[in-house]
């Protein structure tokens, strides 16, 4: 509805407050703490603390706090469900927090023992794959007689290794005795077969073993990658007997983290505790301040500045003053929104905040972005779906879940509304399940059950396409309003009706000139007969229109001529308009969509509809598969361009953004918020 109005402070305070301050500050996540650029050089008797030691040190002691719930979330999932979509903080008592951050030290060292435990069951594990590895090498070894470091003896050399070829045992005393007479002393075995390379073992006196290398290595000989000092069969059994300690001691270390499972609502606590912390060091370092004070100056709302004041003055005698912006400031931005339209801020944020001084369209955006999703989606049944699924979750998780997905979740609930209606209106219920139903189990053939409460988009798309457009007109109008109020806001009358007034006068000319003709009866099936007066009046609102266009449009412009050319420029802008207004025909596009998709799924379902039992449970899966991927692919057209008829088509009409989002101290609580004292 409204841009909040906001208040800039100023305050001095004694150094001897300056940690309660910064905590209170923190605590009610009121102000927002800014710092002008020639404050930062030190000078004339002020000074800037050096925290980035201890904004490091808080930060890492945070993390470790983080990564031990991690771990600790390994072995008992639900110490994390306090996150995740619909999770939210847990609450805790100011009694507790203050008990647990009185141990914090010692809390630490039991987080440093978890990441202890933690790195030596990965250690383990990596032990455990190693070994793995190691068995596998040595798995076409398991044969060999010798260990596989063996070498030889005193007079003879030994080659244990594998050819890249299959080989049987003559065929590898040949290679090895290629060049030797028949009588060589050298021995050959082949050890093991795989596909084709072969492991082999050969033996050879040191008076011909260099020849015997020779062929070998000319045969492609190649030394194994692991080589053991035991015979390959019990160099396995050592491996695997390592693998069952390892697994052993995997297990101790799970049990043993399992009982630190208990310390991990006080880690959470600390966790939160030192992002704070973190986030207050980082501000004190930002703060000038002198041997005895130190100021500071943000944003608060306006209502909030007097409470806030009176806790400083009264609390902690600071000195405060209210300023005014510097010219080169922007103030933040809060939007103040009732609780429908509030659901919808974070669609307008993600496009750009409104800056102060400018209308906050959130309300108006609201109502036709519910409209429009309901048209897509355009299914009853569908609609009531989204709306309980969402209703659901608002109420089991109306403790715990997040104050964004809260309004995510209660924007869905009215779009599931606005779903139903359009479903009544075109006649869907799960497409035509109801009559599908009926006349596949039980022989109906009279007419629809269900009826449209307006009319059946899928007979009359045409129809459907000509009220689309006249709803893209409507929303675009809108529009072009409100830029003709931000104008009136602002005081600029000749802005008003050369901008908007002049444009209002030129289209509705145009679409009165195009109702009654020939062209527009063709395409629509839809006949208008105005009265003569109305003709006139419609050419005559549309020459004023254009004139006003192209004189006025680029009235800031000394050069006359070139003020022509921009406000000719100006009137060929009404092609944007038209393709504007084509654009709504999606609404048609993607309600014909959910429609025909879930008529064809019926259609699929009814094929096995008569095969007794076997054919009502195929019927029932075919309906919950198909119906589930049409919402969720429709859903998420439905969102997706919706968005865009609001990014692209409305706000391109006034909407400029700019606004900076309002980011307050507060504390940074990721798993806890303190209840409030009754």
């Amino acid at each position: 509805m409204a841009v909040v109005k906001m208040q800039k402070l100023s305050v001095c305070a004694s150094k001897k407050h300056r940690k309660e301050i910064l905590e209170a500050l923190q605590k009610t996540g009121a102000m927002e703490i800014r710092t002008r650029s020639d404050q930062q050089q030190d000078g004339d008797g002020i000074i800037h603390m050096d925290t980035a030691e201890a904004v490091s040190r808080f930060e890492k002691t945070a993390e470790s706090f983080d990564k031990a719930l991690h771990v600790l979330a390994e072995v008992k999932p639900e110490i994390m469900k306090g996150g995740g979509l619909f999770g939210g903080p847990m609450d805790i008592s100011e009694e507790e927090y203050e008990e647990v951050i009185k141990k914090r030290d010692s809390l630490l060292e039991d987080a440093y023992d978890v990441l202890r435990l933690d790195k030596e069951r990965a250690e383990s594990l990596s032990a455990i794959s190693k070994d793995e590895n190691q068995i596998l090498s040595l798995a076409p070894w398991k044969e060999l007689p010798v260990p596989m470091n063996f070498s030889g003896t005193r007079e003879t050399k030994t080659f244990i290794g594998t050819l890249p070829m299959s080989v049987d045992d003559a065929a590898l005393l040949q290679i090895a005795t290629e060049g030797l007479s028949g009588d060589a002393p050298v021995s050959a075995d082949v050890i093991s077969v795989n596909g084709t390379d072969t492991a082999v073992f050969v033996i050879a006196k040191n008076s011909v073993s260099d020849k015997v290398s020779e062929n070998l290595r000319m045969a492609g000989f190649s030394r194994p990658a692991y080589v053991s000092s035991y015979v390959p069969s019990d160099a396995e059994e050592i491996l695997r007997n390592d693998i069952d300690d390892q697994n052993t001691r995997i297990s101790e270390i799970r049990d043993e983290i399992e009982k630190s499972t208990e310390k991990a609502r006080e880690f959470k606590i600390a966790s939160d505790y030192f992002n704070t912390r973190a986030e207050k060091y980082k501000i004190l370092g930002k703060l000038p301040q002198t041997g005895h004070v130190f100021f500071l100056e943000g944003w608060v709302t306006a209502a909030s500045a007097p409470k806030l004041e009176k806790l400083l003055t009264e609390k902690f005698e600071a000195f405060v003053e209210r300023e005014e912006k510097a010219a080169d400031e922007t103030e933040p931005t809060v939007l103040k929104n009732n609780k429908f339209a509030s659901n919808v801020e974070g669609v307008l944020a993600s496009y750009g905040l409104p800056q102060h001084g400018k209308i906050d369209p959130t309300f108006i955006m609201s109502l036709f972005y519910v409209f429009f999703f309901g048209m897509m989606l355009s299914d009853a049944g569908y609609g009531v779906v989204m709306s309980l699924l969402c209703l659901i979750v608002l109420i089991k998780k109306r403790k715990t879940i997040s104050q964004g997905m809260k309004k995510f979740l209660s924007l869905f609930f009215f779009c599931g509304l606005s779903t139903i209606f359009w479903g009544a209106m075109y006649g869907g219920f799960f497409g035509n399940l109801i009559d599908t139903i009926a006349t596949t189990f039980f022989g109906y053939t009279g007419d629809p059950i269900v009826k449209p409460l307006w009319f059946d988009p899928m007979s009359n798309p045409m129809q459907l396409l000509i009220y689309c457009m006249l709803f893209g007109v409507i929303h675009l109008f809108t529009g072009l309003g409100i830029k003709g109020a931000q104008y009136l806001k602002d005081h600029d009358v000749v802005g008003f009706l050369c901008d908007v007034c002049a444009w209002y006068a030129f289209l509705m000319g145009l679409i009165l000139m195009l109702l009654p003709s020939d062209l527009f009866k063709g395409i629509s099936g839809m006949e208008f007969n105005f009265p003569p007066f109305v003709g006139q009046l419609a050419k005559w609102m549309t020459i004023i229109g254009m004139v006003v266009i192209l004189l006025m449009s680029a009235r800031g412009k000394k050069n006359f001529g070139l003020r022509l050319a921009l406000g000719a420029y100006d009137i060929y802008g009404i092609t944007s308009w038209l393709s504007d207004v084509l654009s709504y025909s999606r609404l048609l596009a993607l309600g014909l969509a959910t429609g025909v998709i879930a008529n064809v799924v019926n259609m699929m379902g009814a094929m096995f509809g008569g095969g007794g039992g076997f054919g009502v449970v195929i019927f029932i899966l075919v309906m919950i598969l198909g119906h589930t991927l049409n919402i969720a692919i429709n859903a998420l057209g439905a969102y997706v361009h919706t968005n865009r008829l609001q990014y692209v088509e409305f706000f391109g009409k006034f909407y400029d953004g700019g606004g900076i989002e309002f980011k307050p101290f507060k504390t940074a609580n990721k798993f806890t918020q303190i209840k409030e004292e009754r």
